[in-house]
């Protein structure tokens, strides 16, 4: 297995971790792109958003969940915060492996990128 996330969620890369309910879990990013950088990441491996079907829903959905609680418990609900998934390449994606952004602590500009 050579997915660092696979490895991860297997528990044989040690990580901060900040949310598991065996289906996502969450940790804090080691190359923080904002003063706080979560990621939230399926244990079931999925390369990228492409491959992403209805059958994927009900945990795609739970992401947003999981990132609100994340950002009140973190101290950022009130002043916002904001969710990113990048797919492929040209969208930014290094790791593939579904993974959502979660950037919080300063504010983010518009358009992105």
């Amino acid at each position: 297995m050579s997915c660092i996330f696979c490895r991860i969620a297997a528990g044989e890369i040690p990580a901060e971790k900040l949310h598991d309910d065996g289906e996502l879990f969450a940790v804090k990013d080691l190359n923080p792109a904002a003063p706080w950088h979560a990621l939230i990441i399926p244990h079931a491996h999925v390369a990228t958003i492409l491959e992403l079907g209805v059958e994927n829903a009900p945990w795609v959905g739970r992401v947003y969940g999981i990132a609100a609680q994340l950002a009140r418990e973190h101290g950022f609900g009130d002043a916002g915060y904001r969710v990113v998934a990048n797919c492929n390449r040209d969208g930014g994606q290094t790791v593939f492996h579904v993974h959502f952004h979660v950037l919080a602590g300063r504010p983010m500009g518009w358009p992105p990128g």
